[in-house]
């Protein structure tokens, strides 16, 4: 933008001074043209009065005087002062009896008839091309040098106008690119024309809102976790209550899952925008224990379980409570959309160049791809369950794709990358 308004300025200061300029140029040459003609005329005028009452001795004697050669072509055929041959305009001045100006070769030629008794002479002396132009360049010089100063202060005002146009700009990008950081302390200092400062009141205001909104967030954030204490401690205290053991540590290790994963709800909304490092863990140690734990409800619902995972480690760039999360709700999707006894799979391999490949697929009636977009559904859910394993493959590097299994079922395949 500065480049750009130093152009424009540029380009309109050369366009008037050549609207000036050159005209003024033109104006100059044709003034010193006439005033080398009207010093010539004025001599050639003085001689006149001379020519018709003075002898040729007096005559001569005053044209060798003069400051520029004058010849006088007399009725008799002599020609005293500067000796010139007789030109065509002297003998159609003696002919017409009227004075005139003509160009030649050598330059302006000024000539005027004298009646005297014994005929008409004429008075003729020439300009010279140098006396017509004399000055002339030195002044084209001045003004071509007055134009270039001209537009040297132009491009110099027009620089330090865009300078104070450019720079709040610039301070406004800077500002919303480190909001875009989560920096929300970062504020616009109001400079510039007005509507700058507008803007950047406005930046101000809307980082204002953004911190209103994120402490009102976390405050509800944090409201949820002492509304869900109550229950459960109720909770764990039925689970207590249970005779089976196996169904108690069962419950309990349901609403311990619950917990850890508020926690980590509230956790993130308290920390979010900060620079935290990504850890990560060991993917077929989660897996395992996250299949190990839906297989109890598999069994209730009839539901057969296909799972493959490796016997090695495999460490992956994502959270060991993400990784949770994300796996949990892709079987959440597998038991609240498919019938009980619909079969499902887990499968848990190595991914090329390091990380791990998770795939979960059903032979259920699948679904659409506008399932991926956040918070659409077309059964009746929120729709955040595909978000939450999004976000886990994507946070690590990878990605996530959904696709048809061979029975027609869904298949969901998140590809993790493995730490740094």
């Amino acid at each position: 933008m500065r480049r750009r308004l130093t152009l424009l300025v540029a380009a309109t200061t050369c366009l008037v001074l050549l609207a000036f300029l050159v005209p003024l140029a033109l104006l100059v040459r044709q003034v010193a043209a006439d005033r080398a003609v009207s010093g010539a005329d004025d001599v050639v005028r003085a001689i006149v009065p001379l020519v018709g009452t003075s002898d040729s001795t007096e005559l001569e004697l005053s044209l060798s005087g003069v400051a520029v050669p004058v010849s006088v072509y007399l009725p008799d055929g002599r020609v005293l002062g500067a000796p010139a041959a007789e030109t065509a305009a002297v003998r159609l001045a003696r002919a017409d009896g009227q004075s005139f100006t003509v160009d030649g070769a050598g330059g302006r030629e000024i000539v005027v008839p004298v009646v005297t008794a014994q005929g008409t002479a004429v008075v003729r002396t020439v300009v010279p091309r140098a006396e017509l132009t004399r000055g002339v360049t030195k002044a084209w010089l001045v003004l071509a040098g007055l134009g270039a100063a001209l537009v040297l202060l132009g491009l110099l005002v027009a620089d330090r106008l865009a300078r104070t146009l450019v720079a709040p700009i610039a301070e406004l990008s800077a500002v919303s690119h480190r909001l875009a950081r989560a920096e929300l302390s970062a504020r616009a200092s109001p400079a510039g024309p007005p509507e700058l400062r507008e803007v950047a009141g406005a930046l101000n205001h809307l980082a204002g809102r953004i911190q209103d909104l994120l402490r009102q967030e976390r405050e509800q954030v944090a409201d949820l976790s002492h509304r869900l204490r109550t229950p459960l401690t109720a909770l764990r205290l039925e689970a207590e209550s249970l005779r089976d053991p196996d169904d108690a540590a069962r419950v309990a290790a349901a609403a311990d899952a619950i917990e850890r994963a508020v926690t980590a709800v509230i956790r993130e909304a308290r920390h979010r925008g900060a620079q935290r490092p990504r850890t990560g863990c060991d993917a077929t140690a989660v897996v395992a224990d996250r299949v190990a734990f839906w297989s109890v409800l598999a069994e209730d619902t009839d539901r057969g379980v296909h799972r493959e995972l490796p016997a090695a480690p495999l460490p992956v760039a994502v959270p060991a409570d993400d990784l949770a999360a994300a796996l949990d709700a892709l079987l959440g999707n597998v038991f609240a959309h498919t019938p009980d006894g619909t079969d499902f799979g887990v499968f848990l391999t190595a991914r090329p160049g390091g990380g791990a490949v998770l795939t979960v697929s059903d032979a259920g009636p699948g679904f659409a791809q506008s399932a991926l977009r956040r918070g659409a559904s077309g059964s009746g859910s929120t729709g955040l369950g595909m978000d939450i394993a999004r976000q886990a493959a994507e946070a690590s590097g990878g990605a996530l794709r959904v696709e048809t299994g061979r029975d027609g079922g869904a298949r969901v395949v998140l590809e993790l990358a493995g730490p740094a």
